[in-house]
């Protein structure tokens, strides 16, 4: 995959390139400021963008902006945003927008180099992912109130896996269950969230969930 990197701190900027040249990918440009990012990607239309959410000049939301603005520039272009903690605004924001080949990770996740590499091509094929701290964090908020009190303790550890992007197959082997069984929960989830079952498309489920859990109407095509 070609890849553009926009990320200030020097060594763990190198450390991505390395990793990501060593595990046969190309790494085009690589920016260290929020105004270098859009021009980057403008101009290499990578596979994929690695974007902190934290950039020069103000060290606030250059990152997201830009993911943002290169959405509307690019439509589909697929982008992994990386924080250095849990901020819920920013990950509903960016999904908000649309959740296909949208990724949220912590910074913690690139040391653990299989989890970001897998996290890295769902997102490039059109996938989310999201790390699970966001998604515990988003299910502890809005699980005091609402139709969430009804789900079992397995239903939850689903409904967890299912935020993050994974499909059946994979929930199934996290838990040790079958996929059929995984299939049963799924429907169940839906049923009591008030949710129609989706095409069984990864992002939509992730959509559909994110758009219950922060209280919205609607889902973004």
């Amino acid at each position: 995959m070609r890849i553009v990197i926009a990320e200030d701190n020097a060594l763990l900027r190198e450390g991505l390139v390395l990793l990501l040249t060593s595990s046969g990918h190309e790494v085009v440009a690589d920016a260290a400021a929020g105004p270098e990012i859009l021009p980057a990607l403008l101009e290499h239309r990578p596979d994929v963008a690695v974007l902190d959410v934290r950039l020069p000049p103000t060290f606030r939301d250059e990152g997201l902006r830009a993911a943002i603005a290169a959405r509307a520039e690019l439509p589909g272009l697929p982008i992994l945003v990386l924080s250095q903690y849990v901020e819920e605004t920013y990950a509903a924001e960016l999904l908000a927008r649309g959740a296909r080949g949208i990724g949220y990770l912590l910074k913690d996740r690139v040391g653990r180099v299989e989890q970001f590499l897998e996290a890295l091509d769902r997102v490039a094929a059109g996938g989310t992912a999201l790390d699970p701290e966001v998604v515990t964090q988003l299910l502890t908020r809005k699980s005091s109130a609402g139709p969430l009190q009804s789900l079992t303790a397995r239903e939850r550890e689903v409904l967890e896996h299912m935020a993050q992007g994974k499909a059946n197959a994979a929930i199934a082997a996290e838990l040790t269950v079958s996929e059929r069984a995984v299939s049963k929960h799924i429907g169940s989830i839906f049923a009591k969230l008030g949710l129609e079952p989706d095409d069984g498309t990864v992002h939509r489920r992730v959509l559909a969930v994110l758009a219950h859990l922060e209280g919205r109407d609607g889902v973004a095509p």
